[in-house]
């Protein structure tokens, strides 16, 4: 049991006491579901690849977004990491195309421009691509990334944009920190 939970700590956002609550919980299920678990994590690692494109997690290289006739080939969504895609694809909202950049800038980690797909990025911007959405994560490292990214592409002239940013819907005005309705309010659209 220990080994299992030490195993399970490792993942993030996964402390100890979660990872013991997880191996009690997993002692109560069937053997047949912790064997198609644990297969269908072996079946993750073994099938699972990045796309040559766009970096994004697939079974099938090129993935099936870049393959898709019918994305907008002129605008290009820069995303970190793949589960952010899932997260756009979600919507059902965005119809062009991502690119993964595999993390942010981050000095202080070891983290500079060579450690992320910046240079693919560059390489995939072809005549038919008339937009860059950013789409970095708002905090230090995301911001630090926009701002890397966008005195490269500013030059080639292409339209430039960086997703909004502000309060999320349900939440109260008053629990909003100042960064975020400053955001907010400098993202502000006419109504």
């Amino acid at each position: 049991m220990q080994r299992a939970v030490e195993e399970l700590s490792k993942l993030p956002g996964i402390g100890k006491k979660s990872a013991q609550r997880l191996v009690f919980y997993l002692l109560k299920l069937p053997r047949e579901e912790i064997v198609a678990l644990a297969k269908s994590l072996v079946d993750v690692k073994d099938k699972a690849s990045y796309c040559s494109i766009c970096f994004n997690i697939t079974e099938k290289n090129p993935c099936s977004i870049c393959m898709n006739d019918h994305r907008d080939r002129s605008t290009i969504c820069v995303v970190e990491e793949a589960n952010d895609v899932m997260a756009f694809e979600k919507t059902g909202e965005y119809k062009g195309l991502y690119h993964v950049l595999g993390g942010a800038l981050s000095p202080l980690d070891g983290i500079g421009p060579d450690d992320l797909k910046i240079k693919e990025l560059l390489a995939r911007i072809k005549d038919e691509v008339k937009e860059i959405i950013l789409a970095n994560n708002p905090n230090v490292e995301g911001e630090a990334t926009a701002l890397y990214l966008s005195k490269l592409i500013t030059p080639l002239g292409l339209k430039l944009t960086r997703i909004a940013r502000g309060i999320p819907v349900g939440t109260d005005i008053e629990y909003a920190d100042e960064i975020t309705l400053t955001r907010a309010l400098e993202g502000r659209m006419n109504y």
